[in-house]
């Protein structure tokens, strides 16, 4: 039975970068279907946080950098994109992957090209970019993020996350399931396994025949 994975998600929070990782590892010869589902932090207009203010600086040397060696991701914080880029448009650009086939590429590429090269994934101009490395027609993708062709697709892509009571990312939904949080590739696969044979969990149990 094909396991059904949504994994919220925002390009600028630290610990849904890393979680990919662990993710990946996770689904590598299951029979899952993956679909990345969109989530702001911090929606436009909301000022973005600045990566230079103490509990940002706290917070990446005290949790994201021991995290990320623990599961072996290289990131850097972006420490002159001052406040952190707002993520609505690089959400409609996934809408725009996704519809022409490579919406998870698309995802690995917009973290990697904000985490590990320090691009600003708020302009429209660096996501354009990451679409013509991805082989899709740049001047299309422009026009149908600056035309608003995508706005009311990642309106109702964010009303799921609300549905789905999502208030912390990253947040796995898989099968029936829900994990908030970064978790490892044991745990994951564990809840996998579950769903894969129909959400039980076994232990000690009795049954009509005795315990």
């Amino acid at each position: 039975m094909t396991v059904k994975i949504q994994v919220f998600s925002d390009f600028v929070c630290p610990f849904c970068f890393i979680g990919e990782e662990p993710l990946r590892q996770a689904v590598e010869g299951k029979d899952v279907e993956v679909e990345f589902m969109p989530f702001e932090l911090r929606p436009y207009p909301m000022e973005g946080m600045s990566p230079n203010s103490d509990y940002i600086q706290q917070a990446y040397k005290q949790s994201v950098q021991p995290l990320a060696q623990r599961f072996g991701v290289e990131m850097e914080l972006p420490m002159d994109l001052d406040p952190v880029p707002h993520t609505h448009l690089a959400h409609q650009g996934y809408q725009f992957a996704k519809e022409h086939g490579v919406g998870q590429a698309y995802v690995d590429a917009v973290f990697k090209a904000y985490w590990q090269e320090g691009q600003n994934i708020g302009d429209v101009t660096v996501l354009t970019g990451i679409v013509r490395e991805l082989g899709l027609n740049g001047a299309a993708f422009q026009d149908a993020i600056t035309g608003g062709t995508y706005v009311q697709d990642h309106k109702e892509a964010l009303n799921l996350a609300r549905k789905a009571e999502v208030q912390a990312v990253p947040t796995f939904i898989i099968g029936n399931q829900k994990l908030q949080g970064l978790h490892s590739k044991e745990s994951i696969e564990q809840v996998i396994e579950d769903e894969a044979n129909g959400g039980m969990i076994e232990g000690a149990s009795c049954g009509p025949e005795g315990c």
